[in-house]
């Protein structure tokens, strides 16, 4: 009498239920389907290849015991996997799993041998968490990374990551922002915290160019399936400037795969880009939906203060420490990036030993000659605090003084902020000549305006505007 593959499977139930937990029970055999039995051989089908290499790495005894006990000691047992039931043009994958030891992948038509009859056929060549090429920078840790009111929630998430990799709802983590501004920085510490103290996670750091590289060569020499394997063992994947697959449809499909089945595992992912993923143009909208479901969060040019610290952490690291005033002048002086300013910072290191020079105003500006452009002299503090008053219709003598009347104070913060923007005098001699105040409530004025050109569209106007008029002058 022919024995239906529903009876048999049923029957391997039984021997399964009684060797795992009942929660397991659920989750990983009753989605199973039973296909059909072919002598010794049961087919059954799993729901993602995600679903097959859970069982292959926790449950093969299992299943071997069941299947012997149902099917005889010949018994064997094939998968059938749908990969992406989602992807037409993606079909299904059948393995077997020969309690033998010998495999095949029916789609690849590869066979391999091995010796220790556990050896399941769906195990890749393990990646060695200590010997692996991370690709990570070891420098760029959380202790050097200066956080600020510009990245506080993206520094927030990436300790949390790091925490608990795929376990928090910050997957994956999307960052996003300009050139300089720390995402690769945040990242790799990200990475690094996580190997540091969980050395048996396997992290990764790429960049989009490397990815497609790797991809590309894949392709030229049939070896797709050895890429995708090798990426599906990674703990923890971030791939930086994600921006540029724009328009890489092969290249886009497959990081779309590896995307699902390391999410389907638990893995962590993090992407890093120049815009949020609603401005992404060229990517499959797919591809798009799955960057937004866990964490888009963004890291903004820094403010001063954020600048002072990063300067100074900066100099410090190499044991050297500059006066106030110096460091006051680079952190508005180089308004462009954070890469930028490491550069001047090593340049500036450079000047002073090369020199044998202390590190003072004077050598920051003649490091900077050609870096910056040189405020002409004929810009003075006089004439930014007359034309501010002009503009704003206040009187010039209250605006200089103590008056604390907000129509007073603010185009005194406007004139102070740009006393520093157009002449290279220090945040004292600033405030010096408005009512002699001193540097710290400078410092507050030049936040205070750039927070509300920030928050206040028709102020930004204003204060670009009295830029221009300025400008005229100098140049």
């Amino acid at each position: 009498m022919e024995v239906s593959c529903g009876t048999v499977w049923n029957d391997c139930l039984e021997v399964i239920r009684e060797n795992v937990g009942e929660e397991n029970f659920s989750t990983w055999f009753k989605p199973i389907v039973p296909l059909r039995v072919e002598g010794d051989i049961l087919t059954i089908q799993v729901p993602s290849q995600f679903f097959y290499e859970w069982l292959e790495e926790h449950y093969v005894p299992v299943l071997k015991k069941a299947i012997h006990t149902v099917l005889g000691p010949t018994g064997r047992l094939e998968y059938s996997v749908v990969v992406d039931s989602g992807n037409k043009q993606a079909p299904a994958v059948s393995v077997n799993y020969p309690i033998n030891g010998t495999i095949t992948n029916r789609r690849s038509g590869v066979n391999g041998s091995f010796g220790n009859d556990d050896y399941s056929p769906f195990t890749f060549k393990a990646l060695n968490p200590q010997t692996v090429n991370s690709r990570l920078n070891p420098t760029y840790t959380f202790d050097n990374f200066v956080e600020g009111d510009c990245n506080r929630l993206a520094r927030s998430a990436g300790l949390a990551v790091a925490k608990k990799p795929g376990v928090t709802s910050f997957n994956p983590l999307m960052l996003y922002g300009g050139v300089g501004v720390g995402k690769t920085h945040l990242v790799q510490a990200i990475g690094n915290e996580i190997k540091n103290n969980m050395p048996g996670k396997v992290a990764l750091y790429i960049d989009q160019n490397d990815f497609t590289t790797q991809f590309l060569n894949a392709l030229q020499n049939h070896k797709v399936q050895e890429f995708q394997n090798y990426y599906l063992q990674v703990d923890l994947l971030i791939l930086d400037d994600v921006q540029f697959l724009a328009g890489r449809e092969k290249t886009q499909e497959m990081f779309f795969h590896i995307f699902n089945q390391l999410h389907q595992s638990g893995k962590q992912i993090i992407m890093t880009s120049d815009c949020p993923p609603r401005d992404m143009k060229g990517f499959q909208e797919r591809l798009l939906s799955r960057f937004k479901w866990g964490l888009t969060a963004d890291l903004q040019e820094p403010d001063f203060e954020t600048k002072l610290a990063i300067i100074n952490r900066k100099m410090l690291a190499d044991g050297i420490q500059i006066p106030t005033e110096v460091s006051e002048y680079l952190a508005y002086s180089v308004d462009t990036n954070l890469r930028d300013m490491e550069g001047v910072l090593n340049s500036l290191i450079f000047h002073a030993t090369l020199l044998k020079k202390e590190i003072d105003l004077d050598l920051a500006k003649e490091v900077l000659k050609n870096i910056i452009k040189e405020i002409q002299s004929d810009v003075s503090v006089d004439f930014i605090q007359k034309t501010v008053a002009e503009y704003f219709k206040v009187d010039l003598d209250a605006m200089k003084g103590k008056v604390k009347k907000r129509e007073i104070v603010i185009p005194r913060q406007v004139a102070m902020y740009f006393c520093k923007r157009f002449t290279q005098l220090t945040l004292a001699l600033i405030g010096e000549n408005f009512g002699g105040r001193d540097h710290s409530t400078v410092i507050h004025a030049l936040e205070s305006v750039e927070d509300m050109m920030k928050t206040d569209a028709n102020f930004r106007s204003s204060v670009e505007e009295l830029g221009k008029k300025l400008k005229l002058r100098v140049s």
